[in-house]
């Protein structure tokens, strides 16, 4: 059964971002069941807002916001869903792009509040236009997402190209956003996709994922969301602990919840060592690390890594510089994620 009342609001955050704009903006605008493009210009210092008011198709259907300061990703699309009316709203990056006929997949049934597909990851490098390339042709094999397989599916893991889960970008039921109350956590700056995807399974959000492809995104060094400071890894640790006082989950959520924040609580202690290593030397570092076994475990492991890193890369056992595929699928090579 198909969806009723398929109008999508797609909500586009964007900083600096006059280069990509209008590319997203003609994406979302091709799509039937969008209803609604709403950006919100977050603080730019470029002619973001001006290049994406001339994307407009004429239709009516685009609407540009502007903050005249930076806000943060979560307070942009809180402005942007509370600046719109569609019942549904779709995530879309300023730099990326939706691929044809993408909500037509995911509205061909009507059992989900979350709803996301592959992910085309491309190399900014990779073509002149990655518009025109065209992704493989998966089949659908729809999974539900539970909590515990959502928040496992964000542990990152060294040397392993990143894949977390919280990257998808689903379709969001408007009415499950508003029947639970749920919007972005505006003190969050990364992983706010991941609390929000975490807090609506917690309050049984029917999380569905098809492996065809219907998102672009590129894939760039120089990208805000790469650009995260060291208290940001502080604010999304605390975020689960915030997770853990939701009373409903299990005790088998709790812990793989636990799991994930010591791992982002982990990453913060490293890059807080490095920190102060940087700004107030070695012998504050090592006070700090020594402070506490929580703390010292984690940076000795980190930094023994990295050194056994750098050994490897010298005796050219290791290449000098990672770099990513041209192309590749965020869900794609999983057992369910086998072309037709």
């Amino acid at each position: 059964m198909s969806m009723t009342k398929s109008e999508v609001c797609v909500t586009i955050a964007a900083k600096n971002a006059a280069r990509t704009i209008a590319v997203a903006i003609a994406s979302a605008l091709r799509e039937p069941e969008v209803a609604e493009v709403v950006v919100v210009d977050d603080g730019s210092t470029d002619n973001t807002a001006e290049v994406a008011r001339s994307a407009d198709d004429g239709s009516g259907r685009l609407k540009v916001m502007r903050l005249d300061v930076n806000r943060g990703p979560s307070f942009a699309r809180n402005a942007a869903i509370a600046g719109s009316k569609a019942p549904f709203i779709s995530i879309l990056d300023a730099d990326d792009f939706f691929l044809e006929g993408r909500f037509r997949n995911l509205f061909a049934a009507a059992d989900w509040d979350f709803a996301a597909d592959n992910i085309m990851l491309i190399r900014d490098d990779a073509t002149s236009d990655a518009t025109k390339i065209v992704a493989p042709d998966f089949a659908a094999d729809p999974e539900f997402l539970d909590f515990e397989r959502f928040v496992e599916g964000n542990i990152s893991r060294r040397r392993v190209q990143r894949g977390e889960l919280g990257f998808l970008k689903p379709v969001i039921s408007r009415a499950f956003l508003d029947r639970h109350r749920l919007r972005y956590d505006e003190s969050l700056r990364l992983g706010e996709d991941y609390e929000l995807y975490a807090r609506a399974v917690a309050h049984g959000a029917r999380f569905k994922v098809i492996r065809s492809c219907g998102y672009g995104a590129i894939v760039r060094a120089d990208s805000l969301s790469g650009r995260h400071k060291t208290q940001d890894l502080k604010r999304l640790a605390d975020a689960d602990l915030a997770l853990l006082a939701i009373d409903s989950l299990p005790e088998g959520s709790k812990a793989v919840l636990r799991r994930h924040e010591r791992h982002v609580r982990d990453k913060y202690r490293l890059r807080n060592f490095l920190d102060v290593k940087a700004e107030r030397g070695l012998a504050s570092a090592a006070a700090y690390a020594f402070a506490s076994q929580s703390n010292l475990v984690p940076i000795v492991q980190g930094v023994a890594s990295d050194k056994l890193e750098a050994l490897f890369r010298r005796v050219g056992l290791v290449s000098r510089q990672k770099r990513v595929p041209p192309l590749r699928f965020l869900m794609a090579g999983t057992s369910a994620g086998k072309e037709r």
